[in-house]
């Protein structure tokens, strides 16, 4: 039997996403110099995402010089 949707954690839609929106795209061209005032919003050229890698626990050194 599966987890009906509303009963799910909220950690399910931190996740990233693989697809940006019209606009985020324009500002991402903007950023790299590829997109100009004035130009048509149609037909934009495909934009990577970078995705985040949460980062694992750094374990602590112990200072082996206290005594």
């Amino acid at each position: 039997m599966s987890v009906h949707k509303t009963l799910r954690s909220g950690d399910s839609l931190t996740r990233s996403r693989n697809v940006l929106t019209r606009y985020e795209r324009i500002l991402q061209l903007e950023r790299q110099g590829d997109f100009e005032e004035g130009q048509s919003p149609y037909g934009l050229r495909k934009t990577r995402i970078m995705k985040i890698k949460k980062r694992g626990k750094t374990k602590k050194k112990k200072d082996e010089d206290k005594k």
